[in-house]
């Protein structure tokens, strides 16, 4: 760029500022003191000092990689959310226009190609002009000086440190242009401009180019055109003063002495500067959105950084993850779907407002991947608890959301379930179940094959009006019977359901409170992402895999430098897993979700759950492909647990709240919205052995003790129940006869009903003489 006539200096105008000269020179000899600028004497700064001061400054500037926002992306690269301490998106120059380039060299350093690191010729010029014209028109400092002084306040750590590239002393001068001149014999004039571009603050907490230009007119930075790299070049000198959201009328003056400069450099015509600065400043606004508050799915941004935050490879201490995650500049490809985040997001909507007495959670996992690609609820994220919102993650565990989580009711009933169909038990097994039953809890077998520690007897009843009633694996778990399962249990045993749960992805860690008999019936507080994987797992045929929110993280260049593997174990047979789907479809298909209007296109299954007093229902369904929790549970404006009875829910009132009439119809209208992108996948039938079991001979007990009828019994692998006193010939207190009968075949595993005779013969049939024993020879059927 040529010098303009009218900064050629005069020997009249140096002379008559020659104060301000005398001035600048003392500075200028403190710092080049060893160029043969005396001046340093002037403050009683001695020469050799100043140089010494320079030669034990270090060699070269450290130039620390920039600050730069993290963004979350789906498979499809669509940002979901970004993340920064500064708003700052790093560019090369070649993708920086050039129009934008020669208007921050003609306002900030105009022979910025010509000079070293200081330029004495230029800096003496600004000062006498600008102290002429009674202001601020040109810079003093080089824009290497100037990088040099943002790459050291960026890289400030302490306080100190933030001190010391701030002060106005000369110890700072000297220390900058030290770095200066290094950063000058280091490196290229394109790769400092470049870093100074990048570096630079633009106001309204924008840093960079690329992120001035997205954020003040929508554009990148390659596109700027003339207006707008003026008015950007303009800011660097004072970003908060010629803000143009804030001070318009201070932003266009600016950008007009920007305009004015390049036309006395002849950057551009006097004529083009003219036209240009008759034009509005041309703001197009993109407010900037950092975190998960801005997010097109919230508390799936939030899970997901909470997630990455327990990741060791991401730093030493949460706090270095913290920082690499709204610094590094990364891209973090997630697991979400957008298309199911809209269906969660529009179901719980419409099921539950944000400032009902109630929370509203649904959770979307794809089964054999772990890949969770939805996370909605009701209550928005934000600090207005009078809108009803909040920033308690409710949809995830305790330790990614902050929220203790809530009672999951009878969908624990699946852990019992598959557990027992491991351990053999057919699904045509019969367990007599009446409405209300009174087990001693000791007779439940813990870990360790101990009986489990309490002397308590247990009340179980059926929350729906059956009456005695024998149930099998598929009808007591399609009614959902509390005392078959009750019994099941029994089965089972404590252990192995628990320690299958957690298997299956429930966070449980206080066995004391969590593993005891009414285990089966959900008192532990889990989320709905908890049983969305919990479900997942029988989808996949047994096959576990660990919920993920991510896949992998790229650097802000673009290399991969983490990958986030499937992780996945199989926790259960897959025959156990069929025959538990074959079981549920009955649920969904034929049992409350058929008659709640659940049933979808595809193959499903589900299971419905609801705790005491109806103050959380649970509807866990599932396609061969897709697993989703969905949760409604009453909670007042102080966050205490309140039952859904006689509440209105999104201007519904609700008499009594049940899993399949109050979470189902939440699952089902974000499942149906899918349905159409969802594989027409069918779950694999149990084989024949699991459904019908192997069969056994009954031992014939007639005549034992009823202790010694259930020791033969339980050695034939069967087990007993009590089914009362009968008339019979054998002596009172011992067996009459069993049901099935001694000498037949049943299912192993299945129940043997013991009854014992009170001594008294039975009548004869009805134009029969003579007594005799009825059921041949002690073992024959219950008449």
């Amino acid at each position: 760029m040529s010098v303009p006539r009218n900064e050629r200096l005069s020997t009249g105008r140096v002379a008559s500022h020659l104060v301000v000269m005398l001035s600048v020179a003392v500075v200028m000899g403190v710092v080049v003191a060893g160029l043969a600028i005396p001046f340093a004497g002037v403050l009683g700064i001695g020469a050799r000092n100043v140089a010494d001061t320079m030669d034990n400054l270090p060699a070269e500037l450290q130039t620390d990689p920039l600050p730069q926002k993290t963004r979350l992306v789906d498979a499809d690269g669509n940002v979901i959310a970004t993340l920064y301490d500064e708003n700052r998106v790093n560019v090369p120059l070649d993708q920086i226009s050039r129009t934008m380039v020669k208007a921050i060299v003609a306002i900030e350093d105009y022979r910025f190609y010509e000079h070293g690191a200081l330029d004495l010729k230029g800096t003496l010029r600004a000062l006498v002009t600008n102290q002429a014209s009674g202001g601020v028109t040109q810079g003093g400092s080089s824009i290497t000086q100037q990088m040099v002084k943002l790459t050291l306040i960026s890289q400030a750590k302490t306080k100190a440190e933030r001190k010391a590239a701030t002060d106005d002393t000369y110890a700072r001068k000297i220390r900058e242009l030290r770095y200066a001149i290094a950063v000058e014999q280091n490196h290229t004039k394109d790769w400092i401009l470049e870093r100074y571009l990048n570096i630079a603050y633009f106001g309204d907490g924008t840093y960079g180019i690329q992120s001035a230009a997205r954020h003040y007119f929508g554009v990148n930075a390659k596109n700027l055109d003339l207006r707008q790299s003026a008015l950007l070049a303009g800011l660097v000198k004072n970003p908060t003063g010629y803000d143009p959201t804030n001070s318009p009328d201070r932003a266009l003056e600016r950008r007009n002495v920007v305009l004015d400069r390049m036309a006395e450099l002849n950057v551009i015509s006097r004529h083009k500067a003219t036209k240009t600065k008759e034009q509005s400043l041309g703001l197009n606004v993109v407010p900037a959105k950092n975190g998960c508050l801005y997010s097109r799915a919230p508390f799936f941004c939030d899970y997901a950084i909470s997630w990455l935050l327990h990741d060791p490879k991401l730093g030493k201490t949460v706090a270095d993850r913290k920082d690499l995650l709204k610094t590094g500049g990364l891209t973090i490809h997630t697991t979400i779907d957008l298309r199911d985040q809209q269906a969660a997001d529009t179901s719980v909507a419409s099921h539950v407002y944000p400032t009902d007495e109630a929370i509203g959670a649904l959770a979307m996992v794809e089964p054999g991947t772990g890949e969770v690609k939805a996370l909605a609820q009701s209550r928005p994220m934000g600090p207005d608890q009078a809108k009803g919102q909040t920033f308690l993650n409710y949809v995830v565990p305790q330790k990614y959301g902050d929220s203790n989580g809530f009672q999951a009711g009878s969908t624990f009933k699946l852990f019992v379930l598959a557990s027992a169909i491991t351990d053999g038990t057919s699904l045509n097994t019969s367990i007599n179940s009446p409405p209300e039953i009174q087990i001693p809890e000791n007779s439940y077998q813990d870990c360790g094959d101990q009986p489990y520690a309490s002397t308590a007897v247990w009340p179980v009843h059926n929350s729906t009006g059956f009456g005695t009633s024998s149930f099998n694996l598929y009808t007591g778990t399609q009614e959902s019977v509390n005392t078959f399962f009750a019994q099941l249990e029994q089965r089972t045993g404590l252990c192995e359901p628990y320690q299958l749960a957690k298997s299956m992805g429930v966070e449980l860690d206080d066995p004391a409170s969590e593993r005891v008999p009414s285990f089966t019936l959900g008192v532990p507080s889990v989320s709905p992402l908890e049983m969305a994987g919990a479900y997942a797992t029988v989808a996949a045929r047994g096959l576990h895999c660990d919920s993920r929110p991510a896949t992998s993280i790229d650097d802000s260049s673009g290399n991969e430098i983490r990958q986030y593997q499937t992780s996945c174990e199989q926790v259960m047979p897959q025959s156990t897993a069929d025959a538990v789907n074959d079981i549920l479809r009955g649920v969904q298909e034929t049992g409350f979700g058929a008659d709640a209007g659940l049933t979808l296109p595809q193959p499903s299954a589900g299971k419905t759950g609801t705790i005491n007093d109806n103050m959380a229902v649970w509807f866990c369904g599932y396609t061969p492909n897709l697993a989703t929790a969905s949760m409604i549970a009453g909670a007042n404006r102080l966050g205490h647990m309140i039952t859904l009875n006689g509440q209105t829910l999104a201007n519904q009132y609700i008499v009594s709240a049940h899993g399949s009439t109050t979470a189902g119809p939440m699952w089902g209208d974000a499942m149906k919205a899918i349905a159409a992108w969802l594989p027409d996948e069918d779950f694999v039938a149990p084989d024949a052995e699991t459904v019908n079991g192997v069969l056994a001979v009954v031992p014939s007990t007639s005549g034992m003790t009823p202790d010694q009828a259930r020791s033969a019994l339980e050695g034939a692998g069967f087990f007993s129940s009590d089914g009362g006193e009968v008339r019979s010939n054998e002596p009172a207190g011992t067996v009459a006869y069993t049901s099935p009968a001694g000498g037949s075949s049943s299912t192993s595993g299945s129940e043997v009903t013991i009854y014992v005779s009170n001594g008294i013969p039975p009548a004869p049939p009805p134009g029969h003489a003579g007594g005799g024993n009825n059921h041949g020879g002690g073992g024959g059927g219950h008449r």
